[in-house]
């Protein structure tokens, strides 16, 4: 079944980051041209005030992998663009990832990057795809040369219907607990540091603190089993509870 996903890529040689960094108060998102040649052209969107599009394009002029930037539109707030890089791909991401090919590789998998946030720290991605296979082939490349955190991962589609367990099957989860995971999700019980407390979510549900305590824990149970057991030791639990 299909796959929605948003992550963080945490690489600040990824085009644009440093643009973000010299200039966080501007919202930039970017969409790749198809294909992953060696200097894909990319379109850019950067929202903020007259003074922060202004000190976008000044970084613009500074950094190396803008090779030649061209403002096709503005409205309100909006600005959009189009560049061509003046890098090649090995010469901007070489030094970071272990491999390029494997790299161009995942941009021919069936999968639809739907956003590109650039950030101080990296990108924030999101994007569909075909199967869980698809997502796994992405996650391990960049776990493996980079900083990489899941933020959601859901089905799309028919049925679907919450957290994505593994390829081709339900998360297993009862109606009560996947309604515990959603709302802790949302509320940022698991973040790091926590944004609500165990008390926080079973007021939201409306249950004892006791009742949330004890679904949360046989949904995490039950989702650790699914991704770390048999065929799926290999890949990480789908949620992670932050030390306290």
């Amino acid at each position: 079944m299909p796959l929605r996903a948003e992550y963080e890529i945490g690489c600040d040689a990824l085009p644009l980051v440093d643009v973000a960094a010299a200039v966080p108060e501007a919202d930039i998102d970017l969409a790749l041209s198809p294909g992953m040649s060696e200097r894909p052209r990319f379109t850019a969107r950067v929202v903020g005030s007259e003074e922060t599009v202004a000190a976008v394009e000044a970084e613009f002029e500074r950094t190396p992998f803008v090779g030649e930037y061209t403002l096709v539109a503005r409205e309100g707030d909006a600005s959009r663009y189009t560049i061509r890089p003046g890098t090649s791909m090995a010469e901007q991401l070489g030094d970071d990832l272990d491999d390029l090919d494997d790299l161009r590789a995942l941009y021919e998998t069936p999968t639809h990057i739907e956003r590109i946030r650039a950030t101080p720290t990296g990108w924030v991605q999101r994007g569909r795809f075909a199967d869980r296979d698809a997502f796994d082939e992405l996650r391990t490349f960049w776990q493996r040369n980079v900083p990489f955190r899941l933020r959601k991962l859901t089905r799309v589609g028919d049925g679907a219907d919450g957290f994505a367990g593994p390829a081709g099957s339900d998360d297993g989860l009862t109606d009560a607990q996947r309604d515990a995971v959603r709302a802790a999700y949302e509320m940022g019980y698991f973040e790091i540091p926590r944004r609500a407390s165990l008390e926080d979510v079973a007021d939201e549900l409306d249950i004892a603190a006791s009742s949330c305590s004890e679904r949360l824990r046989r949904a995490q149970t039950h989702l650790v089993e699914a991704h770390v057991d048999g065929t799926d030791r290999e890949r990480p639990p789908l949620l992670e509870t932050p030390h306290d």
